[in-house]
């Protein structure tokens, strides 16, 4: 589930008076983060901050920060470095700022950060950053606040409803979160230690929030989870409910025309599960669902507790009931103790699925997991030399699926503005960009659209509204 980029992320407009606090939140890493922002934006702006786009004008800097990827901890204390010029700055003209670091690098370096970073007034971990606007207020009154404890407390029963017109102006596609944390313990992974264990949030508030959603003018709403297809819970008919379960309820909502989930672990794809997939026209036919190696040996290294053939027997399951299914995965090359046979087992696995998309990496040692202390590190060259031929693999798999979408007729779910005038971007039932001429008063509708070209990251669309889309 993460990425590697950062972008800035505005909450949700709120209601602006001339004394009111402006606040820019930058989000780093996955789409939980992207989803953390939004209600961290909504519980401000409940104590009268607005969003700005614009880092100099905010009277509130938030870092939501990811541990993931190499080297997070030092690009936070890098921009923190620049915040502080900027907060010194203003206190000479007598302006406040103040700052705060949230996310997975807070829950990590929580103390680490106040100690560096003086710059920082409230460090605040993601599973309490519901209680933020309190710390705020404490940091204004002098103190400096860090709280990383893991809540008794529900968050999400404390965080505010988002109210329609903050909804509407997000646009027509949502995240929502369903379980966050991880039992798994791959040995390259922080997220155990960064977000806790696996919890699931409760089934009447999934569904509340999702009709919200979609009263506010969402058509496609994401799932999101650490390990989402673990999400458990009781359903209204007494019985523990699965991620299947919860899609199949989900579909029913009125309006909700688009479903998908991310991020899945091969362990926990049930057959329920399965099911979904073949019953449900609005879940979407594409599948994030990471094997990180081929190797068996790395494999059991990483603790992933299932082999290449267990995850291959999987895929054939998937696609006998949805043929059309693209998939998605995560590959690491480079584990501790990764030969040469290791690597060409990945890259055998990879032709043997046949990816649309996927995301690749070279193994970082992150501090605190087993994979840190591993011996047989593989040299940074050798690392970077697998990656090369692994992603120049992989970008002609997703090329040739693109192409073969060139010809269909698909259902296209308009969202944005497109770059040059009359057009209107939308994404593909397989998660793809795709460019069409088109209002952009038809945003949020679903049309059907021939595929007529491809570009480097994106499709090229004609409108084809005599035909039905496939």
């Amino acid at each position: 589930m993460s990425t590697d980029t950062s972008t800035p992320t505005s909450p949700a407009e709120g209601q602006a008076a001339a004394n009111t606090r402006k606040v820019f939140i930058k989000t780093y890493g996955c789409q939980m983060n992207v989803y953390d922002s939004v209600r961290m934006g909504d519980a401000l702006a409940n104590e009268g901050y607005v969003p700005t786009e614009e880092m100099e004008e905010a009277d509130l800097i938030l870092l939501n920060t990811c541990h993931i990827r190499e080297k997070a901890a030092e690009k936070v204390y890098s921009a923190l470095g620049r915040l502080r010029d900027m907060k010194q700055a203003r206190h000479a003209v007598g302006r406040e700022l103040m700052v705060g670091v949230t996310g997975c690098v807070a829950q990590a370096e929580g103390e680490e950060i106040l100690r560096r970073a003086p710059v920082v007034d409230v460090v605040i971990g993601p599973q309490t950053y519901h209680r933020l606007p309190d710390a705020l207020r404490r940091a204004r009154d002098g103190q400096r606040v860090i709280d990383t404890d893991y809540a008794v407390e529900d968050k999400f029963e404390y965080l505010p409803v988002t109210d329609k017109a903050r909804i509407r102006s997000r646009g027509v596609t949502s995240f929502l979160t369903v379980q966050e944390g991880c039992d798994k313990f791959c040995t390259f992974c922080v997220v155990p230690y960064t977000r806790g264990s696996e919890v699931s949030r409760p089934v009447h508030q999934i569904l509340n929030e999702a009709r919200q959603l979609v009263e506010g003018g969402v058509r496609e709403i994401t799932l999101l989870g650490q390990n989402v297809n673990a999400w458990r819970a009781e359903g209204p008919d007494g019985r523990e409910w699965s991620l299947g379960d919860l899609l199949y309820q989900l579909a029913e909502i009125p309006g909700l025309a688009r479903l998908r989930y991310t991020t899945s672990h091969p362990r926990d794809m049930d057959d329920r599960l399965i099911e979904a997939h073949r019953d449900l026209r609005s879940l979407m036919p594409y599948l994030h669902l990471p094997v990180q190696s081929g190797s068996d040996r790395i494999l059991k290294s990483m603790n992933r507790r299932h082999t290449a053939a267990d995850y291959l027997l999987l895929i054939d399951r998937i696609r006998q009931v949805r043929p059309d299914i693209a998939l998605s995965g995560d590959f690491i090359v480079g584990f501790p103790g990764e030969t040469d046979r290791d690597f060409e087992d990945t890259l055998r696995i990879v032709e043997q699925v046949n990816y649309a998309q996927a995301f690749s990496f070279k193994y970082s040692i992150r501090p605190g997991t087993p994979g840190a202390d591993m011996a047989d590190q593989v040299p940074e060259d050798v690392k970077a030399q697998r990656l090369e031929r692994l992603q120049a693999l992989l970008l002609k798999q997703q090329a040739e699926f693109a192409k073969s979408c060139v010809g269909k007729v698909i259902d296209l779910l308009l969202e944005k503005p497109g770059r040059n005038e009359g057009q209107v971007i939308g994404r593909s039932p397989w998660l793809q960009s795709v460019n069409v001429d088109a209002k952009t008063s038809q945003i949020g509708d679903i049309i059907p659209v021939r595929i007529i070209g491809t570009g480097p990251n994106s499709l090229f669309a004609e409108p084809a509204q005599d035909l039905v889309g496939t």
